[in-house]
Order: C-alpha cells, then structure tokens, then sequence
C-alpha cells in the first residue's frame, strides 16, 4: 500500500495524516466526527477553542458539507477558491462545530489548489480538518522532515510533497458587510479583496 493508499485508508478510519497542501504541510483528520478532530488537537497541544479549517477537493464538496453558504457567502467564496486562502464564511446551522473554536456560528474553510499525492487523497476523502503540521505556534513545516517527529511518529500515514511554499493561508473573513483580512499569507490578499469588490460593481 502506497502513502497515498495509507492515508486514505487512515483517514477513513479516523487517524490523523499529514498531507502537503499549496501552503505548508497540514495535519489532517476526517472533519465528520469530533474525536478525529480531538485527535489533532491533542497531537499539536493546541487548544480546542481555536478554530480549524474545513479544507475540501472542491467548491461542490465544500457546498455539500455546508450547504447554507449557497447565495452570497457562495459567490465570494467562488470568486476567491480554489487557491491559497482560508474564509471565515457564516455556519448558522453550526456545523463541525469541533473545528470552529468559540465561533460556532462561523467556518473557517479552504479549497486548495493542489496537484499530485496531496490531491489525490483529498479527492479520495472529499474533506478534512487541517492546521499545519507543526506543534501550538511552532514553525510553519515547508517538508515532511520540518513536522516535530512525534507529530510524525503518531500519525497513520505521510504523504511526501517535496517542499512547499512553507507560507500558510490567507486568511479573509467574509461574515461582516465588508471582508476583512485576519492574516496576511500566500495568498495576496489585495487581489482577493479586488475580485470581491468586483462583484458589487
């Protein structure tokens, strides 16, 4: 069984991986249930009132698992994905609520712009719960070898990207009248805000 074959089967079976994305290396779960999310949580000794992200394979997965953001929410999260951002979008019907931290009523969600190993277990899977692979505001993992090797060792699969960008997310959230940028990161954050203006226009 191959790394991409072990981390799908791992997934599946509620074990944390490590997966490259189109930022840095992510610590991944199955995002269905709360003790996968747990799992993560415990594994980075990072607090569970801080939220993680729903990283889907695509805008129609991401609708699916959450499917009230159909209408504006959907629109600006169409303009943006896939690519190197994560939005802050409404969740009034508080779904996974175990990745959303204190904020049940928000979601934080990525759509990747991936190729390769790290695409095809996404694809395979449809959705995880991702933060970087690194322990509580460790160093951002740019390769494998970058994650703390206990994180490594206690995972069910590694999926080998070669080196990233080792940049995380830009972060917009999208839940007031106007977006506002959490975090600057890979992705540019005036270009994103450029594509939302223009759909008012």
């Amino acid at each position: 069984m191959d790394s991409v074959e072990q981390a799908i089967a791992a997934i599946r079976s509620g074990q944390p991986v490590i997966l490259p994305t189109d930022t840095v290396y992510g610590l991944c779960a199955s995002p269905y249930r709360a003790e996968p999310a747990a799992r993560v949580y415990r594994l980075k000794t990072r607090p569970e009132t801080t939220p993680s992200a729903l990283l889907c394979a695509d805008l129609d997965v991401l609708f699916e698992c959450v499917p009230e953001l159909l209408g504006r929410a959907a629109v600006m999260a169409r303009a943006i994905l896939p690519g190197p951002y994560t939005l802050v979008l409404p969740n009034p019907a508080r779904r996974f609520r175990w990745l959303n931290g204190l904020k049940l009523d928000t979601i934080g969600v990525r759509v990747p712009a991936l190729e390769g190993s790290g695409k095809a277990v996404l694809e395979a899977v449809g959705a995880v719960m991702a933060t970087s692979a690194n322990r509580h505001k460790g160093l951002d993992p740019r390769r494998l070898d970058d994650v703390p090797p206990d994180v490594r060792e206690s995972c069910g699969a590694l999926v080998d990207g070669g080196t990233l960008p080792g940049i995380p997310s830009t972060v917009i959230d999208l839940t007031g009248r106007e977006p506002h940028v959490i975090r600057e990161g890979a992705g540019s954050a005036a270009e994103a805000l450029a594509r939302l203006s223009s759909l008012a226009a």
